[in-house]
């Protein structure tokens, strides 16, 4: 088989991350913040609105595999919760405001984000070689700052970021919207992921050879479904690339 180019999953597999969206000072934090634009909350209204939106997003998307968008869901919040405390956010502040919101939800969450072990020598090493991309179950919002928090933000091209399109992995299209940023067919690419279901089964579904890296994270395993390589420890990921130029 001949290589040209991998796409990586982000979350799970290129970087260890841990988040708590129960964290209470979350919610209190933004209902703190919404008081200074005349919103009148609760941390308990802002966690039940946020959630009840983004099931309300998803379900009015009518997607198979839906996926939502952080910042729309914070912009319907706080156009709602504005309305129904008689204020008007102005345009200037309404532009900025649902961005500022997510990025501090998700903030607030995060617990830890690093590499895994030999992510960064192992890239370097296939960046000269090979076109790298990312194909990632997430909201850019989060995901950019994220990668460039784990000096990940030159590596890949493209970076393709379901939240963008508003459904998810396994979704079909989202592969091929990837391998065409990448001017590459799916026989020539391989995909690194660290979920059998929405990596592994979804890259697999869309032609491409597939390398399952059990970090712990996401669906171990799936009924009917096998990667074509299994690896341990990152590092691996190099007799598993020469495995498939043997091929």
């Amino acid at each position: 088989m001949k290589v040209r180019g991998i796409v990586f999953d982000l979350n799970g597999t290129l970087i260890d991350i841990n988040t708590d969206e129960a964290n209470e000072q979350i919610y209190r934090s933004i209902s703190h913040l919404l008081k200074y634009y005349g919103i009148r909350t609760s941390r308990g209204d802002v966690r039940e609105g946020y959630y009840q939106t983004l099931k309300e997003q998803r379900r009015r998307g009518g997607e198979e595999f839906p996926e939502f968008d952080a910042v729309a869901v914070w912009r319907e919040f706080v156009v709602g919760r504005a309305a129904r405390s008689g204020v008007t956010i102005p345009k200037n502040k309404l532009a900025v405001l649902p961005h500022f919101l997510a990025e501090l939800y998700r903030g607030i969450s995060l617990n830890r984000l690093e590499l895994y072990p030999d992510v960064r020598e192992v890239l370097d090493e296939l960046r000269p070689r090979y076109r790298l991309a990312a194909l990632t179950d997430a909201q850019s919002a989060w995901a950019v700052p994220e990668m460039r928090l784990a000096g990940l933000e030159n590596y890949f091209y493209p970076v393709v970021v379901s939240g963008d399109f508003g459904y998810r992995k396994p979704d079909q299209r989202l592969f091929v919207t990837t391998l065409k940023r990448m001017h590459l067919p799916a026989e020539e690419v391989v995909f690194v992921g660290n979920d059998m279901y929405r990596d592994i089964f979804g890259a697999r579904q869309a032609g491409l050879r597939t390398i399952f890296f059990a970090t712990g994270q996401g669906q171990q395993s799936m009924d009917g479904v096998e990667a074509h390589y299994n690896i341990y420890r990152f590092a691996e990921l190099r007799n598993a690339i020469r495995f498939f130029e043997d091929e």
